[in-house]
């Protein structure tokens, strides 16, 4: 198992909810996730950008 530090960005939620929900499931893309935090939000485009650190199993690394 590794441990990987990514970016994502996603797109704005109407509910804290949904907005955590979304994350979650683009975070998956790249891994299991362990912690994650939005870092930066750009209003006028409607998106979060996140940071996260996120497990994959050996052999299974994404290019």
């Amino acid at each position: 198992m590794t441990t990987h530090f990514i970016t994502a960005e996603v797109d704005l939620q109407a509910t804290p909810i949904a907005l955590q929900k979304e994350v979650e499931a683009e975070l998956k893309k790249q891994g299991q996730p362990l912690r994650w935090a939005i870092t930066a939000v750009d209003a006028e485009a409607q998106t979060a950008q996140v940071e996260a650190i996120v497990t994959q199993e050996t052999g299974a690394t994404k290019s």
